[in-house]
């Protein structure tokens, strides 16, 4: 990298031609970033407290949460920045940065992905071996992989990136940097660090649809021959969820990277954008907390003791043996409660082979 390109600044989209319009959609964005970090927040912190949610979909859930939270919060914060203070541009390494950031947790978010149809697979192909194919050894390496397939994904997209040169226009058709609109305003004629990368990065999308196909054909094949209408109630709300979350991640990653980047940008282009980056993010809290009968009967709980805390009325020992109050009293403990005693009993086996 030369110190030419070092200096040099990029000149992101402007969307809105008058100050007021650009007033009002950053406040508009900075609304929609600040409720998708709370309910994914919400989520993470619901499943770390809870240890009825300690079973192997919540634990990909919570990471889910947390992917979604690094992902929008690496572009859509800056936007904000940008239109609130009439400044678009971005320096080449904050562009470099980036690149490296997006893709890390796109990579690391497609496996979860993954992760969380082999799970549903699994849970309903194979019930009675679920507890020991999925342990928490074998939760956690999964959840190790995604973190180490988005690095070396970021990893390359961002030397390939930084391997290009610009001569030419820095306007960028888009609000944040990515890899289609920085290829279109660069002058170079090969980029082969580029190339491969992407042909890698298309392998790697692939492979984790195909593994998400085949994981619910075997579900879909295995829920035909469930004879009660109860039965099959159970498992589509259990899988519907997921598949929503993965419908939209994928289909709209598809439009942003496979649609031709336009010389000027237009509205549409910015909606595709937007609906790529900000509502994958957005809906996954919205989505399980409206499906997911466990996370709504655990919020209202856990904000109610929460705060009880805060206010000193209850003590930090009241309030971390809240989580378990099911299992500790003389209720019949849920499937989920099951699974959780379970785990704790796998982690304890862990320790002592270790």
């Amino acid at each position: 990298m030369t110190n030419h390109s070092a200096v040099m600044e990029f000149f992101l989209m402007d969307v809105s031609a008058t100050r007021e319009l650009q007033m009002m959609q950053g406040f508009l964005f900075l609304f929609i970033y600040l409720a998708t970090l709370m309910g994914n927040l919400l989520i993470f912190i619901l499943i770390t407290v809870d240890q009825c949610l300690h079973t192997p979909m919540y634990f990909f859930l919570k990471h889910l949460s947390l992917f979604d939270v690094c992902l929008i919060s690496i572009t859509v914060p800056k936007f904000i920045m940008n239109t609130l203070s009439h400044k678009k541009t971005i320096s080449f390494l904050g562009c470099i940065l980036q690149v490296l950031l997006v893709i890390h947790f796109a990579g690391c978010e497609l496996f979860i992905l993954t992760t969380m149809s082999y799970d549903r697979y699994v849970a309903i192909c194979h019930p009675l071996h679920y507890n020991v194919i999925m342990n928490r050894r074998v939760c956690v390496g999964m959840t190790v992989t995604s973190w180490i397939l988005g690095s070396i994904f970021g990893v390359l997209y961002s030397a390939g990136t930084s391997s290009l040169s610009f001569c030419g226009s820095r306007k960028l058709p888009q609000f944040f940097c990515d890899v289609p609109s920085l290829l279109k305003i660069s002058c170079s004629k090969t980029h082969v660090t580029m190339d491969i990368s992407v042909a890698i990065g298309v392998v790697y999308a692939l492979s984790c649809l195909v593994s998400i196909g085949f994981s619910y054909i075997y579900i879909f094949n295995t829920v035909l021959r469930i004879p009660s209408l109860q039965g099959w109630l159970k498992v589509f709300s259990t899988c519907t969820p997921h598949l929503i979350v993965v419908t939209t991640f994928i289909v709209t990653g598809t439009m942003a990277y496979l649609k031709p980047v336009p010389d000027s940008p237009h509205l549409v282009d910015f909606l595709v954008s937007v609906f790529y980056s900000v509502l994958p993010p957005s809906l996954n809290p919205i989505i399980y907390s409206l499906r997911n009968k466990e996370i709504k009967e655990a919020q209202p709980l856990k904000v109610e003791h929460f705060k009880a805390l805060l206010e000193g009325e209850v003590s930090m020992e009241e309030w971390s043996s809240f989580a378990g109050f099911d299992m500790e009293g003389g209720h019949e403990p849920t499937y989920s409660q099951r699974q959780h005693q379970d785990w704790k009993l796998q982690g304890r086996h862990s320790s002592l082979d270790t």
